[in-house]
Parts: C-alpha cells; sequence; structure tokens
C-alpha cells in the first residue's frame, strides 16, 4: 500500500490565529506540533493497516513546519517547495494508492474558518466552474488527474462537507468549526485517537469507491483584493481580465489550470 500526505496547518485542532500559522513567530510553535502529531497518527494507523511506503507533503507556507524527527521511520517527506505547477500535491504520481488531506480548511470567500482563505490571500476567492474553489478541490482533481483515490480529510467541518459533497465515501474528521472570527475544536489528544481510528477503517475498504472524476471542462475565475493583481494575471496566455479585480481562464486540460493557479495567484 502506498500513500500520499498533503498536510496543512489552518486546519488542525485549536488553531484559530495568523500568528499561530506563522513559522517565524512564537505562537506557531505549538501548531506545529499538532500538525506533527496528527500527520503521526495517521502514519502509525496506516503502517499498522499494512502501508509500506508512506510520503508527506509539508503544504504551509514556508513547507517547513513538520518536524520529520517525530513521524515514522518508514515514511520520506518532501519539505520546501519544488516550485512546480503540483504545489501542495508536489511528489504525487499515478502509482500511489490513496490519499490523505491532514490538516485542511475552508476556502477564501467561504466563512467555516477565521483563517479560510485559497492559496495565499491576495486573492478573495478562487472559483473553478462558478463554484467556489477550496485548496482541497484544487489538489482533490490533481488526485483525480493521476486516478489516485481520495481516502481520507481532517479539517474543520466546512472542508469536511465540501468533501462529502465531491464523494460521500470520502472518511472524514472535522477537528474545528468556525464562528466568526473564532473557533471551536475538539481536545487535540481526541484529534489524535480520531484521526487514528478513521484511517485504520478507511484503508481496510475497497479504495475504488474514493475516486473523483475529472469534469470534462474548466473555467477558472481568480477575484483578487487589489485590481493590479487581476490585470496582471491577464497576460498569462489564455487568461483574460473579466473584470477590475478578475481574471478567468478556460482549458480541458486540468494540467494547464494547474500552471495558470501557479503563475497568476
Amino acid at each position: 500500500m502506498k500513500l500520499f500526505i498533503s498536510a496543512d496547518l489552518e486546519g488542525v485542532s485549536g488553531i484559530v490565529n495568523w500568528q499561530e500559522t506563522n513559522t517565524e513567530s512564537p505562537f506557531s510553535k505549538y501548531f506545529c506540533e499538532q500538525m506533527t502529531q496528527e500527520v503521526n497518527a495517521a502514519c502509525e494507523a496506516a503502517i499498522e493497516a499494512g502501508a509500506s511506503d508512506i510520503f508527506i507533503k509539508d503544504a504551509h507556507d514556508t513547507a517547513r513546519n513538520l518536524n520529520p524527527s517525530k513521524l515514522p521511520e518508514k515514511v520520506k517527506i518532501l519539505r520546501g517547495w519544488a516550485a512546480n505547477p503540483y504545489v501542495m500535491m508536489a511528489g504525487l504520481d499515478e502509482t500511489y494508492d490513496g490519499v490523505f488531506f491532514i490538516g485542511y480548511h475552508s476556502a477564501g470567500g467561504t466563512n467555516g474558518n477565521p483563517l479560510a482563505h485559497t492559496m495565499n490571500t491576495r486573492n478573495e476567492s478562487i472559483k473553478i466552474n462558478g463554484e467556489v474553489a477550496s485548496e482541497f478541490l484544487i489538489n482533490a482533481y490533481t488526485s483525480a488527474m493521476f486516478k489516485v483515490p481520495i481516502l481520507f480529510i481532517s479539517g474543520d467541518k466546512m472542508i469536511c462537507q465540501e468533501a462529502q459533497k465531491l464523494n460521500p465515501n470520502i472518511m472524514t474528521l472535522a477537528v474545528s468549526e468556525g464562528i466568526g472570527n473564532a473557533a471551536i475544536s475538539i481536545h487535540p489528544h481526541l484529534a489524535l485517537k480520531a484521526i487514528k481510528q478513521k484511517v485504520l477503517e478507511v484503508v481496510a475498504d475497497d479504495f475504488s469507491k474514493y475516486l473523483i472524476q475529472l469534469p470534462e471542462e474548466f473555467k477558472v475565475e481568480i477575484a483578487f483584493r487589489e485590481h493590479f493583481h487581476a490585470y496582471r494575471g491577464s497576460f498569462y496566455p489564455g487568461a483574460s481580465q473579466s473584470g477590475p479585480k478578475t481574471v478567468e481562464f478556460r482549458s480541458t486540460d486540468y494540467l494547464d489550470v494547474l500552471k495558470f493557479l501557479f503563475f497568476v495567484i
């Protein structure tokens, strides 16, 4: 069993403030530790269930958040940014049997998390085919492009609900729920226990029912907070400015979409 884990920070148990996400801030030390423990819980359960190969992408901010020494010896971890269009999914290919998303959060333009955003805070929202797109959706489509099933996601309640709309079989664990500029979280130790339990359950299942299908075509719109970012993005080949703060791109090839997002957002 070969598994891929993409790990973020804004959806781990207890986090609520931007200072807690900045690796240069002393406030982030605890939450980087919690992020590491939540990833470790998933790894331990997967190894117990027979996983022989686990690849982890540290996918938050500097991509230097996880403590490798506190993860199982069997895993490989990609820290830092490879600077390719796969971004949070760098390292994934068609040889993997399944994907886990740990610590994921609601999309920019939604209210499911005080830290809701998509990729960065320069944009207000990203839409794919008219629907607000989260980092999860963007990365789920990357998984689908490689035909790798999405087995499990942990994070805030709204992102878990989004995952089940995409495929109701995806195993989810909501560790927090955004309330305005606050969040209600379960106990961090309970989050670890629940991740282990759910991972053990999902890896014993038939992975084929966790696959999702890519749309046949893509219309992508980025709404920026500042108008000049849309103007700049309109010069990307195939892109056009659709409003003072919006830029649009269309394609039938999802890799083209990833390239557009990589260079424009």
